[in-house]
């Protein structure tokens, strides 16, 4: 199977009255033949470049930035009097902000120092505005280059219709993501390099949603701490949290541990979060060999768990622990998550049983309670197929998930949440945004941080950073928690503390944020 970081140049096509294309590779090394005296003489050097915009025809000539002097003849291209590359059919040239392009044989390229490369009317602009709607706007351009047009209800991408679209009277870009109104549903593009993409159901992406307040500050932590339940409250307290998250198994011993945490919690007004850790394999390690087997495990571990918490107030629980990103669940690490089409298809049943199987347990003791499911890095693609009750490979008509919370985990590696790359180091779009519109439930960033090898400074900063971009954005992306990772990791990797005792610079950034910005 290509991989989709192996992208597809050359889209070239006619949808509207515009001419589209977008920005791939192509182009030659620049050698070419002398255009003769005529040419020679009419190209000299010159100190002056030509005006922002100007095109031949109707000049003669541009002088581009550096002094060099580019000519059309025969349809073919000329730098300083030499051919600029392999180019026939050529019919306009244009020099706008510094850059030289071209239009061949319909096609439009720019010069980038050795060759051309293919590319948009540079005419049209570059990416749109986010909030740009077709019809208002005659096109879109979205953050690859691609270009979006409205026509006859029918939209189209770089001139080709992008999966089956009728009676739309809304295009809309938003938040690094392709949206439109068709008979009055709303739906999101899932790739637009993928001409026969699903369009997904979902809801207004502008529409602003704000969770309950009260838990906003969170931290985790470890069941197995040397900390006293009572001073767990007092260090989260005085950090001015009110939420902490914990794991646990189906051991008895962590359980006991947990139990009394929930019960100190209880009594002082705390949130507790517990991470049911269920997971993918049995206790040798092993995939489960069956979905079947992988449903009555997990739930199992979910029953006993919420059964022993439910007294003590416990009401939210995570269903697994970044369990799209295990060695059985995910093909390359290095995939950023955004497409079904990165996890591993044999082991999907197994994990989504699983997964099912916790909220069901948890379900079966506490109805009332709140199931979240937890994802990494860009996972949109693992969310939607369990949502949809898809398989990586497409194929559909799977039981459905169905979650209360969304939670995900953001480290600095992964990249800003809201513009989180949907292919590693591609184009980034708006997570909680989307997460929002998709699947209608609160949002939780259950684990971040930076890398454990910077610095306090470093960190410090980074807290500031994040937690006022979180905060700004709380009310509008129905974001409910933020919790810090983690309380105590025993040294200055990850900890905001170290045996109780504050480091510094981390622990006053973030005191110090939540003291002037109340979760209310």
């Amino acid at each position: 199977m290509v991989k989709r970081r192996q992208f597809i140049g050359g889209l070239a096509a006619l949808g509207g009255s515009y001419l589209l294309s977008a920005c791939g590779g192509g182009g030659s090394d620049g050698s070419g033949t002398s255009n003769g005296s005529a040419v020679t003489n009419a190209i000299a050097h010159a100190s002056t470049a030509s005006a922002s915009g100007t095109a031949i025809p109707p000049a003669s000539l541009i002088i581009d930035s550096s002094g060099a002097t580019w000519t059309l003849s025969g349809g073919s291209v000329y730098r300083n009097g030499a051919k600029a590359g392999a180019t026939s059919g050529v019919t306009l040239m244009l020099y706008i902000n510094n850059n030289v392009y071209h239009q061949g044989n319909g096609q439009f390229y720019s010069w980038n120092g050795s060759g051309w490369v293919w590319c948009n009317d540079p005419r049209l602009g570059g990416t749109s505005a986010d909030g740009t709607t077709l019809p208002a706007a005659s096109y879109i351009i979205d953050k690859t280059g691609a270009i979006w047009t409205l026509v006859n209800g029918v939209i189209y991408c770089n001139g080709k219709t992008v999966g089956n679209t009728g009676g739309v009277s809304l295009v809309l870009w938003y938040g690094g993501k392709i949206w439109h109104i068709g008979n009055g549903q709303w739906y999101v593009n899932v790739d637009p390099r993928n001409f026969t993409a699903q369009w997904l159901l979902c809801t207004d992406p502008r529409l602003a949603a704000a969770p309950q307040s009260g838990m906003f500050y969170g931290v985790n932590g470890h069941f197995d701490y040397t900390y006293t339940p009572t001073q767990l409250v007092s260090l989260i307290k005085g950090m001015g949290c009110t939420s902490y998250r914990v794991g646990c198994t189906a051991d008895q011993n962590q359980i006991n541990a947990v139990v009394k945490i929930a019960q100190a919690f209880q009594q002082a007004g705390l949130t507790l979060l517990v991470l049911i850790n269920g997971g993918v394999t049995d206790a040798n390690g092993n995939v489960y060999t069956d979905d079947v087997v992988a449903y009555k495990a997990n739930m199992a571990i979910a029953q006993k768990v919420a059964s022993a918490l439910m007294p003590y107030g416990v009401t939210i629980y995570e269903c697994g622990n970044e369990m799209t990103r295990q060695n059985a669940t995910v093909n390359n690490f290095s995939y950023a998550g955004s497409l079904a089409m990165d996890f591993n298809n044999q082991n999907w049943p197994v994990m989504r049983n699983s997964i099912r199987g916790m909220i069901d347990g948890v379900k079966s003791v506490q109805p009332n309670a709140k199931c979240a499911v937890n994802f990494c890095v860009a996972d949109v693609g693992a969310a939607d197929a369990l949502w949809e009750g898809m398989q990586p490979d497409g194929t559909g008509g799977h039981q459905t998930l169905r979650w209360d919370i969304t939670t995900w985990h953001n480290y600095d590696a992964y990249g800003d949440i809201f513009n989180i790359g949907s292919d590693g180091n591609g184009p980034g779009f708006d997570l909680p945004t989307y997460c929002k519109a998709r699947y209608g439930v609160p949002f939780m960033i259950t684990e971040w941080n930076t890398g454990p090898d910077q610095s306090e400074a470093f960190r410090a900063n980074y807290i500031t950073t994040q937690l006022g971009e979180f905060y700004a954005a709380r009310k509008t992306h129905n974001i409910q928690s933020v919790m810090y990772y983690v309380l105590d990791s025993g040294d200055n990797t990850y900890g905001i503390m170290i045996n109780g005792s504050p480091i510094s610079q981390p622990y006053t950034a973030f005191q110090s944020f939540v003291a002037a910005n109340p979760d209310r």
